[in-house]
């Protein structure tokens, strides 16, 4: 039996003073390589074993994928069921209901959801960033077909042609709209004065090219890579041409879920992790991965589509061909996992920018409530993953300007093209 403290009994066994240690809130204390030893003999073994985690089909869903199918899962005491999910929308409102226990999902939309901006308003998690890079702005033939190859030629081409141009992302605080957006609007296009944009879902969009409902869209891949095969689009810039590692997708859940089940939050970024460090450990286990998520099942297309830019072998469909040493990463030495409290200060910022929030926010603050650096210590430390110096980054973008985290405020209302 363990004993009270000042009843001269020894306290007793580790996995008593763990229990104690959660009980009185101060796990943190406990030293990593002691919590992740108790985990291993299921003294904090996870409330919940099995979870369900919504994922669209796109490419960056595969280490969700993988933690199951490769059964990642199972060291940590779980059993992932992904749900495969047939836009953000669903995503959002299952997410809301607690339909889902966690999902792959849109940086932007997590952090749309904590501000009641592109849905009801509730607290959310960032459990862990899942990938950067890998998303690409793809221009449709027709406007090839008229001189335009790049953002420059596109800003050209409307300056001097009037008409209706429409540009697809695939959610409204989303990735995808904040890439095109920032994309249109450093070449000088007003994605709001300028053109016309709509929400259309990832697996969507290269029919919806196809029958000439937009000229461009922001998305995933490998949507933008099969535009190309099937000659209807061309890839005018990836989006880590906008941004080098960008933040993309994250492990996302609510608030309330991490409350209710912490050491089951743990459990699933853990598996995650490893899964995505094992993609990233060689091209032979992503062409792996690329044969397991081009099945129906998940990504429900060719695997050919899927592999080549997963391996960075990228053709933008106009005649150049280029090996991009930048493209989709999962865990490149945990560098990518970590949820950096500047990424999600990024989406604000550029929610402000466009006039989705109406007043500047805490920027940090929101993003320390939402971005669970502690959960993700924790699973660091059950993955034996290092961890970053600092939890803000910067980095210049395509249009020359900084971003750092520093003056949020000021970034935001900086921009010369913005909805005022």
């Amino acid at each position: 039996m363990d004993g009270e403290a000042g009843n001269g009994k020894p306290r007793g066994r580790r996995r008593g003073f763990l229990k104690r240690a959660v009980a009185v809130g101060i796990m943190g204390l406990v030293p990593a390589g002691v919590r992740t030893a108790a985990w291993a003999a299921g003294s904090d073994a996870p409330e919940k074993k099995e979870v369900k985690i919504g994922f669209i089909p796109l490419t960056d869903c595969s280490s969700v994928v993988i933690a199951s199918v490769m059964k990642f899962d199972e060291k940590y005491g779980i059993k992932i069921t992904p749900s495969k999910e047939a836009s953000w929308a669903a995503v959002r409102d299952k997410l809301v209901n607690g339909e889902l226990d966690a999902s792959h999902v849109l940086y932007g939309l997590i952090y749309g959801l904590q501000m009641g901006v592109g849905g009801p308003k509730k607290d959310m998690a960032v459990l862990m960033n899942l990938n950067h890079n890998g998303q690409a702005i793809t221009l449709s033939k027709k406007l090839n077909d008229k001189g335009v190859k790049d953002g420059p030629s596109l800003a050209a081409l409307i300056a001097k042609e009037k008409g209706d141009y429409t540009f697809a992302h695939t959610f409204p605080t989303g990735t995808h709209a904040m890439w095109i957006y920032y994309w249109l609007a450093a070449w000088g296009i007003n994605p709001f004065a300028d053109v016309k944009t709509i929400t259309v879902p990832p697996p969507q969009m290269v029919a919806n090219m196809r029958v000439g409902n937009m000229d461009g869209f922001c998305v995933g891949e490998p949507w933008n890579n099969r535009a190309i095969v099937d000659k209807i689009g061309f890839t005018a810039n990836t989006t880590q041409d906008i941004w080098k590692d960008h933040p993309e997708k994250v492990l996302g859940c609510s608030a309330e879920f991490v409350q209710k089940y912490p050491n089951t939050a743990r459990a699933m970024t853990a598996a995650v992790i490893d899964a995505g460090r094992w993609i990233d450990a060689s091209l032979s286990n992503r062409q792996k991965t690329a044969d397991i998520v081009s099945d129906r099942s998940y990504v429900n297309t060719d695997k050919d589509v899927i592999v080549a830019r997963m391996l960075g072998r990228y053709d933008n469909g106009i005649g150049k061909v280029w090996d991009d040493k930048d493209y989709m990463k999962f865990y490149n030495d945990g560098y990518v996992t970590y949820p950096y409290l500047s990424d999600g200060m990024w989406f604000l910022t550029q929610h402000r920018r466009w006039g989705l929030l109406k007043t500047d926010p805490d920027y940090l603050a929101i993003a320390k409530q939402v971005n669970r650096l502690d959960v993700y210590k924790d699973a660091a430390a059950a993955t034996k993953t290092s961890l970053p110096k600092d939890s803000m980054r910067a980095a210049k973008l395509i249009d020359g300007v900084t971003w750092d985290g520093r003056d949020p405020k000021r970034y935001a209302g900086g921009f010369k093209i913005k909805v005022a």
